[in-house]
């Protein structure tokens, strides 16, 4: 039966995340920066927002997600908490924010207060004690594996991670490090969608896809991908706003499909 986007009649919370997954149920998050924005993503039915610091290229005009600061993440996570009081709201830890764990709890506790449900960290296994720590002191954490934006320089760019037998490996072990310290959800992005099938196959925290095919348990969009805003848009992204028309209905589309299983298709996956 086909999905009819709603808006959402209760707060979306971790829970209700894995129990979408154990029903096999898809879910959609959207990466926005501003309380307006925020109120359509809600009334479209989506479950999960990213104040990701993507918003130093989406919104800010840096050439890289590096230089974005603790006080612009507090600024616009507060936007969009009062914006849009049911999506889960996760909100990014910029570059060298958490290259401690005590750092990370002082800094994750700032972004809780702005308005945050959850923080969202880049790394792998040397994550694992941090994640620990957040989470016994009751701070979510969503992971974030495959391409990290923030270790742009060290790739050497915005390459697809995950391709060769050995890279692949280092990232399901990674996952498992981090389901196992306790993470609750976990971003993949740029990695092959049968890399991406497989981890979630694995963990037990639901994991959220970018350019890793249909089999991750949630999706994501940057929202100036999504409405076409993007000069050079990612081989993952889809233009919802060219079929609808309005933004709106662009939001409500793009949920659609990700429930509906109609988007991302291979043309937006990687093999």
């Amino acid at each position: 039966m086909p999905y009819a986007p709603a808006e959402l009649e209760k707060p979306v919370t971790i829970h209700k995340l894995r129990q979408m997954k154990a029903d096999g149920e898809k879910f959609t998050s959207v990466a926005l920066y501003d309380a307006p924005t925020a109120g359509a993503a809600q009334r479209a039915g989506v479950e999960t927002v990213l104040i990701g610091d993507s918003l130093g290229m989406a919104m800010l005009g840096y050439d890289s997600t590096v230089p974005v600061t603790m006080e612009e993440m507090i600024h616009h996570i507060g936007a969009v908490a009062r914006g849009n009081r049911k999506s889960l709201i996760m909100g990014d830890l910029p570059f060298m924010t958490y290259a401690t764990p005590e750092q990370a709890l002082t800094n994750a506790a700032r972004i809780m207060q702005a308005g945050a449900h959850m923080v969202k960290i880049e790394g792998g296994t040397w994550l694992a004690e941090t994640v620990k720590m957040l989470s016994e002191r009751g701070i979510p954490v969503c992971a974030h594996l495959g391409l990290t934006p923030q270790s742009v320089h060290k790739f050497g760019g915005y390459r697809i991670q995950g391709r060769s037998d050995e890279q692949a490996g280092q990232i399901l072990d990674d996952a498992a490090v981090l389901d196992e310290a306790g993470a609750d959800l976990l971003v993949l992005e740029c990695v092959p969608s049968r890399l991406a099938k497989r981890i979630t196959d694995t963990v037990s925290m639901p994991t959220i896809g970018i350019g890793a095919g249909s089999d991750t348990d949630g999706q994501v969009l940057v929202i100036t991908d999504l409405l076409g805003l993007t000069e050079k848009p990612p081989k993952f992204s889809k233009n919802f706003l060219r079929e609808t028309g309005d933004i709106h209905g662009a939001l409500r589309q793009y949920a659609e499909e990700v429930k509906n299983g109609q988007f991302p298709t291979a043309e937006h996956s990687f093999n």
